[in-house]
């Protein structure tokens, strides 16, 4: 074992360039992670490099670490100079045993800045520092860093290139998106409610995405399953909730914008404009279908608080959404309509007879005639609202009659206390 400090620097520089070499031997590399060994029994290097994964014995990180640490900062003080590839062999060494040293990411930002590291190789080297230390929440800000540059480059290279060209930045960021989903998926598997990894997949809905209503769909879909799987994750049903909301706010505002172009449109455009029949989204429909998701949750696993949390949230949405489009509420149609383009899903608003409340007392005699048993029903039928009302009351009297967890009738009290005030 070296113990001189000359015999650990040349130890310490042997890793460094193991560790460089094996990224130069697999540039695919997609996880790291520390090797349980006390002390070194072979005269062999710490660094294991199997198939795709990269592994460091655990007895030469004491040395590793506080050497390449004191390198970097003696560089930053002007005490020592290091050149270009030095800097970065030094920072991915440190980043990859502890990714939440700001000084090292803000080296990289210098590098990248001067166009000597491409930022594509920072998104790689935080990908593999998340799979140790999934929560790293410096890791997260310079990925989000990172992204804003290659957001403006895209952006200058569509400005260049006006033409047929400018889809290719529109492709690269589509691929960016599809990457960002999978790490933040990853680190949330890896972390349990890690709520850095959930906000920055809300970051790229919002910055990357638009928040187009294609792909907010397709997030709702992708995620269901990994609601199911993770039960008490507040984080992962938070950001079905800001699916939810994004989306009703997004079908109102693309709701008004049809309806303007619809009343600047001429009369010609109109039989070309039905010709063309739009996808659609049922807002109300896909909220029902959340409520259906809760409950199945619920029933199968009983006594978690982040269900009924979920399930107030969504029928809060519900409330707010009977209320919000009293003469044009949304018709969403299916996410998984094939030939839709990130564009195509509007929010459509329905016919008077569909949106206005069913009230026969006060038609006239020319409207009585056409009184039907129909509307009979449709007259004795309670407000949505109310029927959404009675439908919860009853779900929890269900779970009461048949429970035996204690929590889970806490939780179902405390839910019915709280649906008595939304009804005040």
């Amino acid at each position: 074992m070296a113990e001189s400090s000359e015999e650990v620097a040349v130890l310490v520089q042997r890793v460094v360039k193991d560790i460089t070499n094996a990224f130069r031997r697999n540039p695919h590399i997609d996880e790291i992670g520390l090797i349980p060994c006390p002390e070194a029994r072979y005269n062999r290097s710490p660094i294991v490099l199997v198939e795709n994964k990269l592994g460091v014995e655990s007895w030469c990180v004491k040395f590793l670490l506080p050497y390449v640490h004191n390198k970097l900062l003696l560089y930053r003080t002007r005490k020592q100079r290091l050149n270009k590839d030095e800097l970065i062999d030094v920072t991915c060494t440190l980043l990859l045993l502890n990714p939440d040293f700001t000084t090292a990411w803000n080296v990289r930002k210098e590098l990248i800045l001067s166009g000597t590291l491409n930022p594509v190789k920072d998104l790689h080297l935080g990908k593999l520092a998340l799979t140790k230390f999934p929560k790293s929440p410096e890791t997260w800000i310079h990925r989000r860093w990172v992204l804003q540059q290659l957001i403006q480059e895209a952006s200058l290279s569509s400005f260049v290139t006006k033409g047929n060209l400018g889809i290719v930045p529109a492709e690269r960021t589509q691929r960016i998106i599809q990457e960002e989903m999978e790490v933040c998926g990853e680190a949330a598997g890896r972390y349990p409610s890690n709520y850095n990894a959930w906000s920055h997949r809300i970051w790229v809905l919002q910055h990357l995405a638009k928040l187009d209503i294609k792909i907010l769909l397709d997030e709702l879909s992708s995620t269901k399953q990994w609601a199911s799987m993770h039960i008490s994750d507040h984080s992962g049903f938070h950001y079905r909730q800001f699916l939810l909301k994004s989306l009703i706010s997004q079908t109102a505002v693309d709701s008004s914008v049809l309806e303007q172009n619809s009343l600047r449109s001429k009369p010609k455009d109109e039989e070309a404009t039905d010709s063309v029949e739009e996808p659609r989204v049922n807002l109300t429909h896909l909220l029902e279908k959340e409520v259906e998701f809760c409950t199945d949750l619920i029933d199968s696993y009983p006594g978690h608080e982040t269900l009924w949390c979920h399930r107030r949230h969504v029928f809060y949405l519900q409330h707010r959404l009977s209320g919000r489009f009293p003469h044009s509420l949304t018709h969403l149609s299916p996410a998984d309509c094939p030939g839709g383009t990130l564009n195509d899903l509007h929010l459509i608003p329905t016919s008077p007879q569909e949106s206005q409340a069913m009230e026969v007392d006060g038609l006239n005699e020319s409207s009585k005639q056409g009184y039907s048993q129909e509307t009979k029903r449709l007259k004795r039928t309670p407000a949505s609202d109310s029927l959404g009302l009675e439908m919860e009351h009853r779900f929890i009297d269900q779970v009461l009659s048949t429970c035996r967890n204690a929590e889970q009738a806490r939780y179902a009290n405390a839910y019915r206390r709280w649906l008595v005030t939304l009804s005040q």
